[in-house]
């Protein structure tokens, strides 16, 4: 988006501030669920369950951040961003101490409830739509650069962890993280400040695809429900390498600590790419990127099918986290680009919501695919059945869009 687009825009040095304070909450905030990943065989054997059992606890993370996220998106825009993401800083590090206890039920009590639908809840759905309001020009770079704390997290925590797990185990692992996230994310919150109220320019924005109540000339809640049901197709592949990639390499003979370094490098490599997605959502529209970049993700997981030596699977690796990394915050923006800024409490956690609901069902389908199978093929050949079904969809509302773009806007008096 040019400057000549927003003569009036909203961004400033405070607007890169804020986003750089967000980035770290959320590098923190994302560590807690990779715990489990990491985890997985150790923590299976030591409840005497089942992998799918385990992978469905963290799993449930997903589906309790989107859900949460709903109510949260709203708390914070009544009471504020700083307290939300404080009080979900507290109840993710009682999440983790909760999951130590030695019990099935209390792992999921401990994920489910308190680090997903009241922790992390608090952080990612609220923080995406406070970072949406401080930036116009350049919105998709800004939310590609806060969603890079996730692939921060993912570079940075799972080598630790690993180690951590060998040496002291996995319980002293996740309650020595409690203290991590506790003493990072409270006084990161504080620094944390009000959005400005968004420019006349930007309020004009959509004006070629909302006209007579109406988005992409279809109801505003189905096209909603389009996006939402793609973003869920499109996270039940992406959950399959994050939450399984460990105990695949481990199943194959690769060393547990070679397998955390190999999910590294997948989320890695989505740091890395992730800017580059931002910059081309910011050129070519949400919906483009979500259509070029889920086309990537499909290619990269259909891949692990064929792929089972070590090398071959860190070059997979890293052309996955190239192509996964731009879906969902290109999604956010396709939101913001669709819909009026007001809508965007409650119309982007409900996304995310539905979208990590797929991650959930994603983790767990994986898990349950290799209890029945015994090895992980058929779990990436059905994600990538699940990923085509995804580009269906988008590509229906890409080819909407551009028949919009020849129409005359209707710009607001």
């Amino acid at each position: 988006m040019s400057a000549a687009r927003f003569p009036d825009s909203i961004e400033s040095p405070s607007s890169w501030v804020a986003a750089a304070i967000t980035t770290v909450i959320l590098a923190v905030s994302y560590g807690a669920p990779l715990l489990v990943v990491v985890g997985l065989k150790p923590i299976t054997t030591s409840l005497g369950t089942e992998r799918s059992v385990v992978a469905s606890a963290g799993a449930l993370v997903w589906v309790g951040t989107g859900m949460g996220g709903i109510v949260m998106g709203w708390v914070a825009d009544r009471i504020g961003v700083r307290p939300t993401v404080i009080f979900g800083a507290l109840i993710t590090a009682l999440g983790l101490a909760v999951s130590t206890t030695g019990q099935v039920w209390a792992l999921f009590l401990g994920h489910a409830v308190l680090i997903g639908l009241l922790g992390n809840s608090a952080h990612l759905p609220p923080l995406v739509v406070y970072i949406s309001r401080w930036f116009d020009r350049r919105r998709g770079t800004a939310v590609a650069l806060i969603w890079s704390g996730q692939y921060i997290a993912g570079l940075l925590w799972p080598t630790v962890f690993e180690r951590a797990m060998a040496q002291f185990g996995w319980q002293a692992t996740m309650l020595g993280y409690a203290v991590v996230v506790a003493a990072t994310i409270l006084p990161m919150a504080l620094l944390l400040q009000p959005p400005p109220r968004p420019s006349r320019a930007a309020a004009t924005v959509g004006a070629r695809t909302r006209r007579d109540g109406r988005t992409l000339g279809l109801p505003p809640n189905l096209v909603l429900t389009l996006l939402s049901a793609a973003g869920f197709l499109c996270c039940v592949p992406m959950a399959i390498p994050a939450g399984h990639l460990v105990a695949f390499c481990s199943d194959l003979g690769i060393p547990p600590a070679h397998g955390a370094a190999m999910l590294s490098v997948l989320l890695g490599s989505a740091l890395v790419s992730r800017l580059f997605w931002g910059w081309l959502a910011d050129r070519i529209g949400g919906l483009g990127a979500v259509l070029a970049s889920s086309a990537c993700q499909a290619v990269a997981i259909a891949a692990f099918t064929a792929t089972q030596d070590e090398a071959g699977l860190f070059a997979v690796s890293v052309a996955y986290g190239l192509g996964f990394s731009g879906i969902i915050p290109a999604y956010v923006l396709a939101v913001r680009e669709l819909f009026p800024s007001a809508e965007a409490s409650w119309r982007v956690p409900t996304l995310l919501f539905i979208s990590m609901s797929g991650m959930a069902f994603g983790g767990w389908f994986a898990g349950a695919l290799y209890d029945h199978f015994g090895f992980y093929a058929p779990a990436f050949a059905a994600g990538a059945l699940f990923n085509l079904a995804n580009l269906v969809i988008i590509g229906l509302l890409v080819t909407r869009q551009a028949r919009e773009r020849h129409l005359p806007a209707v710009l607001p008096a």
